[in-house]
Order: C-alpha cells, then structure tokens, then sequence
C-alpha cells in the first residue's frame, strides 16, 4: 500500500491523465446506463406501474395490447379462477388528440380502467373521474401540460371525433414514448362505440385490449391450463417485452453499454501495461532485494482501484448533478441499484483490465531487469 500510494504522488502528471480517462469513460457509462433505463421506463411505465401480474389477451395477438380484442366472457371466466376483484377489464388504443382551442396535435395513449379499480393511477392534482356513469373526464399524465393541456381542457379524438374535459392529473403514465390519457370503462366502451350494460357493468358488446390479473404461482398454472389455445396467457415482463420497438430499443443501448465497459477496461490495460514495462528494472531491483510479488501485484492493483473508485465517485456526482436540471421530459433514470451495479461492475472491469499489468509483474526476472538496468 505505501508503495502504491508514494508512487501517484511522485507520478502525479501521468496518473491524473489516467484518472481523466477513466473518469470521462465512467461518465459516460453511467449517462449511457440512466438514459437507457429512462427509455425503457417512458416506453413501459403504465405497465410496469400496474399491480398486475399476468394478462389475458386474444389469441393470435403476438403479446401486443394494440393488437388484441377480447370480451366480458374471458373476464367472467378468469374472474371464476383468480377470485372476485383479482381480474379487470383493461383498455388500450393509441391515438392523436387535439386540445380544443388549439393546432396542435398530441399522439397519446388511451387507456379505459375501472377508476375505483386497482389498475386505476394515483391523482396527483385535479379531480378524479368517475366509475359508474359516462363522464367525458379523463386523467392525463402531466407530460402534456408541457403541450400546453390544463384542467378543464377538452381533448378532441382526432379518430372518433369524441371530446373529453381533463379533470386531473397523473405522473409516470406512457406507454410506447407517448403520454398517456385515462378514461372509464363506459366512456372507453363509448369510443369503441358499442352500448354499455345498464349499471356500469360491461356489456354483451363491450370488447376491451386485455384482462388484468392478479394471480398466484398456483393459480398462473391453472390459467394457463384452462385458457391454452383460446387466450394468450402472459406475464408483466412478456407485455412489456411486447411493446413495438422496446427489445430493439435497449438491445442497442445495452450494447453500447457493453463496449464502454470493454473500452474503458482496454484503455485502462493498455495504459497500465506500458507504465509497468517502463518500471521492469525497478520491479526487478525489488525482487532482488527480497520484495514478494505478492506485494508488487497488490500494489499495482490498488492503484487501479484508487483511480477507478476515485474516478467513479466524481463522475457520480457529475452524473446526479446533470440528472437533477435535466428537463422532465427528458427520459432519464438512475435509481440506487442501478447506480451501485453500474460502479461495481465498472470497478470490476477496472480491475480485469489490469491483468495484462500483473501478468507482467510476475513475468519480471530480477536478475535480468537488473542487468537490462546497468547495461
């Protein structure tokens, strides 16, 4: 250790051109990682935000809530496994909306829930909407006050030609990169113009994107047994692999996420590695005198770590920084965990990366550097 630490204070110049390095290679790894998760988040966050855990959807729809048509009959039928209120009726269409008294066309989400229901989102400010009769209030996720869209604005279905009045509003509501608009089941049944059942029941015509489900590890078995062939059965996980574009998506950001690990180890080796050989006499001379490589392969080692970890402790608050005057429309997230496997692997990477440098530690023969030294 006192070897390690005298020689990056006698070497400041060349180690503090390392530790820049690294230190813009872990800023970016971390950037990288937090708008990757941001972008899978803005993509998905309806769906990851529900308390579901499975969803039924018509055969044939390939797992995609846009593609998928199914009636009260499946409900009923799930309802009979799951137990009374584990199953809902859930509604799913995107379209463009124009907020009346404006040009301005916003593509949105439309989502048709029970608002007394578990898949309902929490109100964050205005009104909520009711449950048992045609309103003409939705929520909206608060990305479309940014548009411009207040409490009392009338969003007109460029599609349908239907008008609903904003009452309130919610936040983390999007799906597919688009913000998304809550309704009722009578005014999403309305929209998919077809008559409600007296008393806010579905009605025989009433077709919804998917059934919600709460369901356990035993009762999951038995869903899949009883709807095999007639309905598809998936997980939380599968819906939002689903959606158009989100495999692609972090699949591409997941691999530049990869090679900045791999670069920055390369960067690391290679400038460790030419540092080391320069040092060949000296590590040689220590040998000589009874210096274990043990010791000299921990002292390579924790200079890696003293500039990776110092690195990453700097890039972090760089990064924390950056994120709290960011824009909120801006899809950006870097939760704790996240940020503790990022630095862990990024240390661990550090570490793999100075391999080459300790390989050649114990390649040195004392006798040899010291006669390359006097020659």
């Amino acid at each position: 250790m006192y070897l390690a630490l005298r020689e990056l204070r006698f070497a400041k110049a060349r180690y503090s051109l390392i530790a820049v390095i690294m230190l813009l290679v872990a800023f970016l790894v971390l950037f990288v990682t937090g708008l990757a998760k941001g972008l899978a988040y803005d993509n998905a966050a309806s769906i990851q935000n529900q308390a579901a855990t499975h969803y039924l959807l018509e055969q044939g729809a390939e797992h995609r809530f846009t593609r998928s048509k199914v009636d009260a009959s499946l409900l009923d039928q799930a309802t009979a496994i799951v137990g009374e209120g584990k199953a809902e009726p859930f509604g799913l269409a995107m379209t463009t909306v124009i907020p009346k008294g404006m040009s301005q066309k916003l593509d949105v989400t439309l989502m048709g829930v029970n608002p007394a229901g578990w898949l309902a989102p929490q109100v964050v400010s205005g009104e909520g909407i009711a449950a048992a009769s045609p309103s003409g209030t939705v929520l909206v996720d608060r990305k479309l006050a940014d548009a411009g869209v207040k409490l009392g604005t009338v969003l007109v279905d460029q599609a349908s030609g239907l008008s609903w009045t904003v009452s309130g509003f919610v936040k983390n509501e999007s799906f597919s990169h688009s913000a998304v608009v809550v309704m009722n089941l009578q005014d999403w049944a309305k929209l998919q113009a077809v008559k409600p059942a007296i008393g806010g029941a579905a009605g025989e015509g009433v077709r919804y994107s998917a059934v919600a489900l709460q369901a356990t590890k035993a009762q999951s078995e038995q869903l899949a047994a009883a709807f095999g062939g007639k309905a598809e059965f998936i997980s939380k996980s599968d819906a939002v692999s689903a959606i158009p574009g989100y495999k692609e998506e972090q699949g591409s950001l997941l691999m530049m996420i990869v090679f900045l690990f791999v670069i920055s180890a390369f960067v690391l080796a290679v400038f460790f590695y030419v540092i080391t050989i320069q040092k060949t006499s000296q590590f040689g001379i220590l040998k000589a005198i009874g210096t274990r490589t043990r010791y000299l392969i921990q002292s390579v080692t924790l200079q890696v770590l003293v500039l990776a970890i110092g690195s990453l402790a700097i890039s972090c608050a760089v990064v924390l920084a950056l994120a709290a005057v960011l824009p909120s429309g801006m899809p950006f997230q870097l939760t704790g965990a996240t940020l503790t496997f990022t630095c862990l692997a990024f240390i661990l990477m550090s570490v793999l990366g100075s391999l080459l440098s300790v390989w050649q530690v114990v390649r040195v023969d004392a006798l040899d550097a010291i006669g390359r030294s006097a020659a």
